[in-house]
């Protein structure tokens, strides 16, 4: 530490706000997703509680010089999934999973946290044995099966649907056909933004990723947020001077 300048540790520093900012957002967006409405859970959320724990517990660790841990996707969301009760209905001749209930119990965690901790005494032999792309298929496929239940890719495949056949969502119901397509291109947008930070080579174009993010809550909030359903159709909300809202066709 004393052998370091004071602009190393300025730039660490910065480097470490960055990456608090990281841990911020992904372990909220998490949260919510893993407490939506649609997961029916009883139990009551503390998002303020589980970002202390993390904090205190990432701070033991990097005393250690050992990696540190926040909720992830889609493993907390799928792990919700797993304990749910899920029943199939049909509606106006579409089939939709919904889910009744969920198994709402810190054992599973666990007893995944522990298997985990197991898994260091099979290091280096034979966990060295696995092939990369051996891995990078399990998270393709891990990734690939969370998207069924995505309401982006839902919106997306919407484009190559015709309008008679589209799901009876509650979305489509409300919103006309034009502003979902909209939307759909706003967060496709969005994402390929964020994909080309997040995905990049350099290992400083990384770090911008979490600043990307939170440039992006302005767009959230003048051009998405502006629109509301109200009782007599589109309406305009929240918009500032300037702002040009989508209003009703």
């Amino acid at each position: 530490m004393h052998s370091l300048s004071l602009k190393a540790i300025s730039s660490a520093m910065g480097l470490g706000f960055l990456l608090s900012m990281l841990f911020f957002i992904e372990q909220n967006l998490v949260a919510a997703l893993a407490n939506a409405p649609e997961n029916r859970l009883v139990k009551g959320t503390a998002y303020h509680w589980d970002l202390l724990l993390i904090a205190v517990i990432n701070m033991g660790l990097s005393l250690f010089g050992m990696p540190w841990i926040h909720a992830a996707y889609p493993h907390s969301p799928l792990h919700v999934r797993a304990l749910a009760h899920v029943e199939e209905r049909v509606e106006n001749g579409h089939i939709y999973e919904t889910i009744v209930n969920v198994k709402e119990t810190r054992l599973t965690t666990l007893g995944a946290s522990i298997l985990v901790g197991f898994s260091l005494l099979l290091l280096p032999v034979p966990l060295q044995w696995i092939p990369k792309p051996v891995l990078y298929g399990l998270f393709l496929y891990i990734a690939l099966t969370s998207i069924d239940a995505n309401q982006l890719f839902e919106r997306l495949a919407l484009l190559f649907k015709d309008q008679a056949s589209y799901p009876p969502t509650h979305y489509i119901r409300r919103v006309p056909q034009r502003k979902i397509h909209y939307f759909t291109g706003l967060q496709i947008l969005q994402l390929l933004l964020l994909c080309a930070f997040g995905m990049s080579p350099l290992p400083y174009m990384k770090m911008i990723f979490p600043l990307i993010m939170i440039a992006m809550i302005p767009i959230r909030y003048e051009r998405v947020d502006c629109m509301q359903v109200g009782p007599a159709g589109w309406e305009s909300r929240g918009a500032g001077a300037g702002t040009s809202c989508l209003l009703p066709d």
